[in-house]
């Protein structure tokens, strides 16, 4: 007898049954995954045709290096069902590749040129420059001699300082007067020469001078000295000494010798703020690269920080023993000073709240028995010729090159070589700008019958202007021997080397080398004024700056000039009271002939060096 506890359990288990038996709930459930399953094999096609078109995007279009529609056919026949879209696409770019690599092989390819003109280079100079060192050497590539000359003035006193914003330049002088112009933009390379085409064949391998118009002059304003004890009079009220433009055109800041320093707005020439922070006259001014923190040096021996965005005081640098005649700096906190008559040259680190300390004061005494060693190991006997150094009684001009390099300029001629990593100088060029004329007998005795037999001696014509391009080679100098000289640092940053005059159409003051001791000392000419006129008067400033993307049009060189020193009457000198516009360009490389030969017949490899 079988009952339910008897019955085997694989008996118990009840059979479900199909169709009608099934609940609803369940029926809709396989419907939707039937629908879903038919789903995805319609759109699967659909995304291999998708992945199809995107990977063989690239064939489009008839040409060498691409793949046609048949490779496309080819390679999906081939390809096992297996691979999906991302790995068809990889093997079709490896395809590609191999495509672009033999036509590469065929043809040709200067990959040097092509990753030295878009990536090395570029980043190469990105990195030094984010460090802030020397990374360009431009100065071979420039041609100085042949520059334009355009001279501009106002009926104003000795111009004391010069400042450029591009288009913008700004001038000050010792009558209170500030002044803006504009420069004009010189005609490109390919205009000029388009020109000298149709006028006159001019010889190869010399660049067309752009074409010479003065600047405009848009904005004038002038201080009154009768004003010297109203306080609240927004104006100089003394000689302004010097000048100084922010980087972004926004602000302009002059000093003078009635101790103030005046922010104006560069757009109006409208006084924003004065500042009678310091004692004594302001006599040199400097903005930081990139930004508008300004540095104020003063004859009251101290370096002042200011914020120009606050239009605030910010901080105090003591150290100098003397009055602080100029000051430089560049993108990073810092700042170098020089202070006159106590013959050092100081750098600030702001942000450290320290300084390194540089002492000048050479040229005299040992440095002679320098010279002679020299002139013994070179085989001069006592019978020739020697020069005589004279010793450096005050540094009055200093230039920023890099962040760890500088130059300066001083009272007995000298121009200076500084490195971060050394407290002497690493190179010294005496006697620059040459020496002036013995004075007469009557000049340099006070008696109404002086002694013929002593004759006056020739002196130095001081370093009065310095300047350079930022991160460069290129140094420019000034005095009052009628020209701009121009220097280049040598590409291991120990010696410093005459390029030429500025606007001298070639025409080079020889040099001389003394010995190995590291000293340059120019032949000293007596008539050097009238040899080299370019310039008439005193340099008391220069600015500079490269036209066109890093310099690609050159640079624009502009000089304030003056009958008479910008801190005194101690030197008066034919000339005008005004400023100069130099403008350099490149120079034209010739491209040399079959077997070597140029267009006018020569043999040389390069008619012009680049």
């Amino acid at each position: 007898m079988s009952s339910f506890f008897t019955t085997p359990a694989s008996q118990k288990k009840r059979k479900r049954q199909d169709a009608p038996g099934v609940p609803s709930s369940k029926k809709q459930r396989n419907t939707r995954d039937d629908s879903n399953a038919a789903k995805s094999t319609r759109t699967r096609p659909a995304r291999a045709a998708r992945d199809e078109s995107i990977s063989g995007s690239g064939s489009e279009g008839d040409g060498s290096g691409r793949i046609s529609d048949e490779d496309v056919e080819s390679s999906s026949d081939s390809g096992s069902e297996e691979e999906t879209g991302a790995q068809r696409r990889l093997r079709l770019a490896e395809q590609y590749l191999e495509n672009i690599k033999g036509e590469v092989e065929t043809v040709g390819f200067d990959a040097e040129e092509i990753d030295r003109d878009l990536i090395a280079e570029r980043l190469k100079e990105d990195v030094a420059a984010t460090k802030g060192k020397l990374y360009r050497h431009i100065t071979s590539s420039l041609d100085f001699s042949s520059a334009s000359k355009t001279a501009f003035r106002a009926d104003t006193l000795a111009t004391t300082s010069i400042a450029v914003c591009p288009p913008y330049v700004y001038t000050v002088s010792k009558d209170m007067s500030l002044i803006k112009w504009q420069l004009p933009t010189p005609t490109t390379l390919s205009q000029t020469q388009s020109k000298t085409k149709k006028k006159k064949k001019k010889p190869p391998g010399k660049a067309p001078r752009p074409s010479r118009r003065r600047p405009t002059k848009l904005l004038y304003t002038r201080g009154n000295q009768s004003e010297s004890h109203n306080s609240k009079y927004q104006h100089h009220t003394g000689p302004i000494l010097t000048v100084a433009a922010s980087e972004d055109g926004k602000y302009i800041a002059t000093g003078g010798a009635d101790k103030r320093l005046i922010v104006w707005s560069a757009s109006d020439l409208k006084p924003m703020r004065i500042f009678t922070q310091h004692r004594d006259a302001v006599m040199g001014l400097a903005f930081r690269k990139g930004t508008n923190q300004l540095y104020s040096s003063s004859k009251d021996r101290t370096i002042k920080t200011w914020s120009l965005d606050e239009l605030g005081y910010m901080e105090t640098l003591f150290g100098h023993q003397d009055e602080v005649v100029d000051v430089a700096a560049l993108a990073m906190e810092r700042c170098v000073s020089v202070g006159a008559r106590d013959r050092s040259a100081r750098l600030w680190k702001v942000v450290e709240e320290s300084q390194l300390v540089f002492r000048g004061g050479g040229g005299g005494g040992s440095s002679e028995k320098r010279k002679h060693a020299g002139q013994k190991e070179n085989g001069l006997t006592n019978g020739e010729s020697k020069t005589r150094s004279y010793a450096e009684g005050s540094i009055d001009r200093v230039a920023m090159i890099d962040e760890e390099t500088f130059v300066t300029g001083s009272d007995n001629g000298g121009i200076s070589l500084w490195s971060l990593h050394k407290k002497k100088p690493v190179f010294t060029v005496s006697t620059a700008h040459g020496l002036d004329p013995p004075l007469t007998p009557e000049e340099a005795s006070a008696e109404a019958e002086p002694d013929l037999k002593v004759p006056g001696e020739p002196q130095p014509r001081w370093i009065t202007a310095l300047a350079t391009v930022p991160y460069s080679d290129v140094i420019l100098s000034g005095s009052w021997d009628g020209c701009v000289r121009v220097w280049r640092v040598s590409e291991d940053k120990k010696r410093i080397e005459e390029v030429g005059v500025l606007g001298s159409n070639g025409e080079v003051q020889e040099e001389r080398v003394n010995g190995n001791n590291g000293v340059i000392e120019a032949r000293a000419k007596q008539n050097d004024a009238e040899e080299h006129l370019s310039v008439r008067g005193v340099v008391n400033d220069i600015a500079v700056y490269e036209r066109g993307d890093r310099g690609k049009d050159g640079l624009c060189v502009v000089v304030a000039t003056g009958k008479e020193h910008r801190f005194g009457r101690w030197k008066t000198v034919k000339g005008k009271n005004g400023a100069l516009v130099f403008e350099v360009t490149k120079k034209v490389a010739e491209v040399p002939k079959m077997n070597g030969a140029t267009p006018n017949g020569d043999t040389s490899e390069r008619a012009t060096e680049m």
